[in-house]
């Protein structure tokens, strides 16, 4: 672990030059880009540091603690005992530092919400999902913008796709995506009994230009008359569009917005988003689909948590965790249940690093 450490603090001296260079002050990207690494890794080289300057103190008051002075002697082994927490406590941070970063987490996300198993129950309980994460972004002060949506009945919602804009969005609810199962008796019901159904729940980093470079010639773009409400512009005008990456496949269509830019601009946005979860894919060797690796085919044994209405249990099969606040979840409070999943794959991570060499 030192060794890296040793490798992570040439680095940070390397980018403190490279900030103070004239020729990269000069050019705006390129101090961004140092500075911003130059901030990332200042935390880890500053702890490092202290550690060093402790092991020194350490090494000073064990030579005053093998004195001839019994005065010293004691002074210095109280020293001692203090400096040798405050080393463990340094090594605890650093490991904890050195846990990798997701490099999406400051991102903003695109969600996507279907319908899946469950007839018309699916969809409203997709309903019911969209409108958790709307009242929770509401309460983190969020901006959510809904692009596309695709409703089956008052209520039921066959797709929702929606943009939230905020501080750290993608580190909150990355671990939403997956299959969501609910347990009830739906309204229809008539003998009461328990229906289960699924919604599956997509979360998609928002993918800059600089992230993902889409070539125009790869693109078949198609104008459209809009469908559903919307004023006199419905049916009239292509303000619709629908856009085929074609190395891919992936088609994202686009109708909310009256103007035609607008909506060739959101679905641009969807489009790489999508692309951009798939190069993810790619490089961990996974799946050609990002759909897939994220919600699977909608099937009730593929769930991630569940929702049970007649205990007011919702229960996330991932770290078994379970909570009797079904209720409060449903109103956006995830906050327990965000912490609690961060908490178990921080965690895990962290067995990674502390898998390396010991200090």
């Amino acid at each position: 672990m030192f060794e890296k450490l040793q490798t992570i603090e040439a680095r940070y001296d390397e980018l403190m030059a490279l900030v103070s260079d004239v020729s990269v002050q000069s050019d705006p990207n390129q101090y961004r880009t140092h500075s911003k690494a130059l901030s990332e890794l200042q935390p880890v080289v500053d702890k490092y540091r202290d550690y060093r300057t402790v092991l020194d103190e350490i090494d000073q008051a064990k030579e005053l603690a093998e004195g001839s002075d019994p005065d010293m002697r004691e002074l210095a082994e109280q020293e001692l005992a203090s400096l040798e927490g405050r080393r463990e406590t340094l090594v605890t941070e650093i490991k904890s530092l050195m846990v990798p970063k997701d490099p999406n987490d400051e991102k903003n996300v695109i969600l996507e919400i279907r319908a899946g198993t469950g007839g018309d129950e699916a969809g409203l309980f997709a309903g019911d999902l969209f409108r958790m994460y709307t009242r929770f972004t509401e309460r983190q002060g969020w901006k959510v913008d809904v692009m596309s949506t695709s409703e089956s009945g008052v209520g039921a919602i066959k797709e929702v796709i929606a943009m939230i804009e905020g501080r750290q969005v993608y580190s909150q609810l990355k671990y939403e995506s997956g299959v969501h199962r609910v347990q009830r008796v739906p309204t229809t019901e008539a003998s009461g009994r328990i229906h289960t159904s699924t919604a599956t729940v997509a979360v998609l980093p928002e993918a800059e230009e600089v992230d993902i470079q889409i070539e125009e010639k790869d693109l078949r773009i198609d104008t459209f008359c809009s469908s559903g409400p919307g004023g006199q512009s419905v049916n009239t005008t292509y303000s619709a569009v629908r856009i085929t990456h074609q190395p891919t496949g992936l088609v994202v269509s686009q109708q909310d917005e009256k103007s035609q830019i607008k909506n060739k601009a959101k679905a641009m946005k969807v489009l790489r988003a999508r692309l951009y979860e798939l190069e993810m894919e790619r490089q961990h060797d996974e799946i050609a689909s990002s759909r897939k690796s994220q919600v699977g085919t909608g099937e009730r044994s593929e769930k991630i948590r569940t929702y049970n209405f007649p205990q007011n249990r919702v229960t996330d099969h991932r770290i078994g965790f379970t909570t009797h606040r079904l209720t409060e979840m449903l109103n956006g409070d995830l906050v327990e249940i965000s912490e609690a999943l961060t908490t178990h794959y921080r965690a895990e991570q962290l067995k990674d690093v502390e898998a390396v060499a010991e200090p």
